[in-house]
């Protein structure tokens, strides 16, 4: 934590990652007290207004106060994308551990299973799943999930793989040490940054996987706010001159997925020993 500290000095890429996601969680979180506008109040006759004082972004086709469904769908877009990075790290990052490090039989079905999740697009899984499951927040965050834990999976499992090779492991396995304690005290401390890095890349995936399936309508459903909802519905109005109505959303959206893949590369290159090169410090 330090070293990612003292990198933020001097580095700008990772700098202004960390600044623009800063931005839209501040947003996220007090948001609602700072602006309270009820994101479900619909008023007709203050429709498709353009941004002012009253309203900072507008009005949508049916008087509701664009900044505010800004904010919230800020808070359902967030929440999912953690929920994402977590149930990845849990689901996938322990079955790799234990692929890796039990191998045998495990293993191989194990990756199996992992290798014929991989054959599907990411995008088109999570669409299969939002659709078998039904339209809704919790099967669009299930599809999203489904589609993120082999990533971790084969993270995790090539990286104990590489520390089980290590003298220090092979020495402490064979004076007995058991596989919980070998996770616990040898290996896991050593994947916490490769874990980190991977939770930032799968955050910026769920973002736009959960726009995109709201955008084709198998998302979270209105009128409950998400940016790739609101973009849809902006489309209708995008030739008439209400540019607002997809154009926030979709800076939040660019924003978000921007300033998390910018972290996630570059923590990948701080901890990443042989891009030593690259680092600022």
């Amino acid at each position: 934590m330090r070293r990612l500290i003292a990198q933020l000095a001097h580095d700008w890429e990772l700098l202004l990652g960390v600044v623009l996601f800063g931005l839209i969680v501040l947003l996220a979180v007090f948001g609602g007290w700072l602006w309270r506008e009820d994101p479900l109040r619909v008023d007709i006759l203050n429709s498709l207004l353009p941004p002012d004082l009253a309203h900072p972004m507008g009005t949508d086709d049916v008087g509701r106060d664009v900044l505010a469904r800004f904010i919230r769908g800020a808070q359902v877009s967030m929440g999912v994308a953690i929920s994402v990075a977590i149930a990845g790290t849990l689901i996938g990052g322990t079955l790799g551990l234990l692929a890796g490090l039990i191998g045998g039989w495990f293993d191989v079905v194990v990756s199996r299973i992992m290798d014929a999740i991989l054959a599907f697009p990411p995008l088109i899984l999570a669409m299969a799943v939002a659709i078998g499951l039904g339209q809704g927040i919790v099967s669009a965050g299930i599809g999203v999930i489904l589609a993120a834990i082999p990533w971790y999976f084969r993270l995790l499992r090539s990286e104990v793989l590489r520390l089980r090779t290590l003298m220090y492991v092979e020495s402490a396995q064979a004076l007995g040490a058991s596989s919980f304690r070998l996770i616990r005290l040898h290996i896991l401390p050593q994947t916490t940054s490769t874990i980190f890095i991977q939770a930032s890349s799968v955050f910026g995936f769920s973002i736009l996987t959960l726009a995109a399936l709201g955008f084709v309508g198998l998302g979270i459903q209105p009128p409950t706010p998400e940016w790739g909802t609101m973009i849809t519905e902006g489309l209708a109005y995008a030739l008439t001159g209400q540019w607002w109505l997809g154009f926030f959303p979709g800076l939040g959206i660019f924003i978000l997925a921007v300033s998390a893949n910018l972290i996630a590369d570059r923590l990948r290159d701080i901890y990443d020993p042989k891009s030593g090169a690259r680092m600022s410090i």
